[in-house]
């Protein structure tokens, strides 16, 4: 599985930046939860596990989990259609296969197993660009796991899977005008989707978003509260677990959606600053491994996997800091949440991988 001398080629320096993210992850949950409890210890745990998931997606050659790509895609599948039988429901969201000692939300793997799968299909070196005929699929392979997460209903991880498809199509040759013609479309059909695609609670959510005064104490509470906790931390912030909106819970699920709130609150605009230096370098250092990719399989991979986690890392910020609709997206690598964890680790195992393997053959 592991060849020997790969290991002098690791990009320690990325799984340093990553787990220094995952470290300030823990201490906020520590914080918002009051200390060691099972929270904490489940991502504890997770992160474990999540590493564990890295080593094994970085050993195996990813020329050959591509050649199996679509079976990992068509199981991922099954358990997102698993999920809408059989799942368990929290919050209103059947979301997650309960599977004794942990749960598991398939929704979380969809992306890497995208990627996977667009990567494999766009990036062959057959392809001296992208035809109708492609992109096609590409936006079925797509569509499927969108359509079946959105049922659960998770927009929001939905949402995460389209990034996915636009930098690997766009990079893999995808005319400007299906991109001009596509922004036309979303616009046009945007109020259409408003009044008839989504449901009442995100409806809610999109004006209270726009004026959160019109509902203080219920759909506009967690925005307003958001945007008090963010700004309450000033420069320095009030200390770690002195924060009064966490701690005193004033931020509902501080330590999921809205873990950048606390950060922002607990260690002010230099925590802030620090947090958001962390992600851009493992963004940049990943967008590195896909230049040095041997191939455009490579290539496409890590650009898949990174689109992903690049617009849920931008959408969670501004929507903790009150400058987007409140939606139920973690912030990869820091809030709590097992399986986001763990496939989060088992993409940076992807990217991980590409780049050891630059050198051969």
């Amino acid at each position: 599985m592991f060849e020997r001398r790969l290991y002098h080629h690791v990009d320690w320096v990325l799984i340093g930046a990553v787990l220094a993210i995952c470290a300030i992850g823990l201490a906020m949950i520590y914080s918002t939860a009051g200390g060691a409890g099972r929270v904490y210890w489940t991502q504890v745990y997770a992160l474990g596990l999540g590493l564990i998931g890295m080593g094994i997606a970085a050993s195996i050659d990813y020329r050959s989990l591509a050649d199996k790509s679509h079976w990992i895609y068509l199981a991922i599948v099954i358990l997102l259609i698993g999920v809408l039988f059989f799942g368990a429901v929290r919050g209103g969201s059947q979301r997650w296969l309960d599977l004794g000692y942990f749960n598991l939300q398939p929704s979380e793997f969809a992306k890497a197993a995208l990627a996977l799968m667009l990567a494999k299909m766009l990036g062959e070196e057959r392809h001296s660009g992208l035809v109708k005929r492609d992109l096609l699929i590409a936006a079925v392979l797509t569509a499927v796991p969108f359509l079946i997460i959105a049922r659960q209903p998770d927009l929001g991880t939905a949402v995460t899977l389209l990034p996915i498809l636009f930098i690997v199509a766009y990079v893999a040759g995808m005319p400007m005008k299906y991109i001009y013609a596509g922004l036309v479309v979303a616009i046009l059909a945007a109020p259409i989707a408003y009044r008839f695609g989504l449901q009442e609670y995100q409806r809610e959510r999109i004006s209270t978003f726009l004026d959160p005064a019109q509902d203080p104490k219920g759909a506009g509470y967690q925005q307003i509260q958001a945007r008090i906790t963010v700004g309450s931390g000033g420069i320095l912030g009030k200390g770690f677990m002195a924060g009064t909106q966490g701690q005193l819970r004033f931020l509902p699920v501080a330590h999921n959606d809205f873990i950048f709130s606390v950060l922002a609150e607990e260690q002010g605009l230099v925590g802030v600053l620090a947090a958001l230096g962390l992600y851009f370098f493992v963004i940049m250092r990943a967008l590195d491994a896909a230049r040095l990719a041997k191939d455009r399989l490579g290539a496409f991979l890590v650009l898949g996997v990174l689109a992903s986690f690049t617009s849920q890392v931008i959408y969670n910020i501004t929507m903790s800091a009150g400058l987007a609709p409140v939606k139920g997206l973690t912030l990869p690598l820091m809030s709590y949440g097992g399986s986001s964890m763990v496939a989060t680790l088992v993409g940076f195992g992807l990217i991980l991988n590409v780049r050891m393997r630059r050198f051969t053959n």
